[in-house]
């Protein structure tokens, strides 16, 4: 009788398991900054706190606002790490020159310390919780140089968390570090922001932001059309994480090779080119041009209330480049949204732009409360494409007192008619 050990069908006795793949790490997460090198479109902040700590001008407590995804706790990590970068025999102070990881930097970065703490201030809003802290900060760092409190969300804090808080916060011990983050920077008492020093995390430019995806998509070796690309950081609105989470989902839904028309089905957004033709069909007064343009992007399976606030933000980006030409070298906008834009800003007027903002603001908002959206979008359409060639007041009552005639007759020249109906947008 054979006394050897079963083996699973498939497997040789002794041969070791495959190893399990590695976790998959989200973009977001990836490719967080870790040096203050990496933090982008932050650059007056790097500076002051880089002049900080080359005098010696350390802050006692730090609060950083802004949007949701700009790096406001990654900021106080990476500062949390400079308070206490540390190479044996090589440095041993403060500093903001963080290009080899020192004793305390990976714990910190992954948010382990002992001496690093990170709170919740949503989940911990209470007068104990902030008890808690000021109780431990008495104590001395176990390893690291200081002990670094970061309060996230803080403006969640009750009335009377915070009054807690107020005595320690302008005398805290010399080993102590406050940092808060927060996106509603007026709901932190007055008595708060006078004893930290405030950072303002601007939200990240469209150009950048457009350079960031790109070189993140290299590295991932992911194949990205240059619109996608624009499209991801409009979505985006300013928000590295938010930007990163869409691109995230556009490699997953398009298998690693994003384009733009596949964002486009993604997001649930129309198609530009044709938000722009139904654009002109609206400004040169083509009511049944404009209607029938519509009712095919509904077939299509596009929102009513989606498209007209895209046609919104096309009436904004052209009202930009007639104000200030160089909008039109925004790469987060397609090249054919530039030239367009660029050709309808030469034609169309102050007056007709602001109107068509001012009506579709409107009717964006009818569209949302109405039982038929279709047909509530549609009257928004048939009302830009009439009224868009009319006097302003002050011009009517110009006609009047001149005696010029026709209404109409004060309006600049329009686009070319389309052919049917309505009175055209004027030029």
């Amino acid at each position: 009788m054979d006394s050897s050990p079963e083996t699973e069908p498939g497997f040789a006795l002794g041969t070791p398991e495959p190893p399990k793949a590695a976790p998959y790490r989200v973009l977001a997460r990836k490719y967080r900054p870790q040096h203050f090198s990496d933090l982008i479109g932050q650059e007056a902040m790097v500076r002051t706190l880089s002049n900080a700590f080359d005098t010696g001008r350390i802050a006692q407590a730090y609060l950083f606002t802004g949007v949701r995804g700009v790096g406001k706790t990654t900021t106080a990590r990476i500062l949390a790490r400079a308070l206490n970068y540390e190479l044996p025999g090589e440095v041993d102070r403060p500093s903001i020159h963080l290009d080899r990881p020192g004793t305390h930097c990976q714990a910190i970065m992954e948010g382990r310390h002992v001496d690093v703490m990170e709170i919740d201030a949503a989940s911990h809003t209470g007068i104990d919780d902030v008890r808690q802290i000021t109780d431990g900060a008495r104590y001395a760092p176990v390893s690291a140089r200081y002990k670094v409190y970061i309060v996230d969300e803080v403006h969640m804090l009750s009335e009377k968390a915070w009054n807690a808080f107020l005595k320690t916060l302008e005398e805290p011990p010399a080993h102590v570090k406050f940092m808060f983050a927060t996106t509603e920077i007026r709901k932190v008492p007055v008595t708060v922001l006078s004893r930290c020093q405030r950072f303002d995390l601007r939200r990240i430019e469209a150009d950048v932001l457009v350079n960031h995806l790109a070189g993140i998509c290299a590295k991932e070796a992911v194949t990205i059309e240059a619109d996608a690309l624009g499209l991801i950081a409009r979505a985006g609105e300013g928000s590295v994480r938010d930007s990163l989470s869409i691109l995230d989902q556009a490699i997953a839904h398009g298998a690693g090779d994003v384009t733009s028309d596949n964002v486009r089905r993604m997001l649930g957004l129309a198609d530009r080119a044709r938000i722009i033709d139904l654009f002109e069909h609206v400004m040169k007064g083509d009511v049944a041009g404009a209607m029938a343009e519509f009712k095919s992007q509904y077939d299509d399976g596009a929102d009513p209330e989606i498209v007209l606030g895209e046609l919104a933000e096309f009436v904004h980006f052209v009202t930009r480049v007639k104000v200030a030409p160089a909008a039109a070298d925004d790469v987060a906008f397609s090249e054919t949204e530039r030239l367009r834009g660029r050709d309808f800003a030469a034609r169309l007027s102050h007056r007709v732009l602001a109107r068509a903002w001012q009506m579709l603001m409107k009717g964006i908002e009818e569209v949302a409360r109405s039982p038929k959206p279709l047909a509530s979008a549609d009257m928004v359409l048939v009302r830009i494409a009439y009224a868009a060639d009319l006097p302003t007041p002050d011009e009517a009552l110009r006609m009047l007192a001149d005696g010029s005639g026709a209404v109409g007759s004060a309006a600049a020249p329009r686009l070319p008619s389309g052919g049917s109906g309505g009175g055209g947008a004027s030029a």
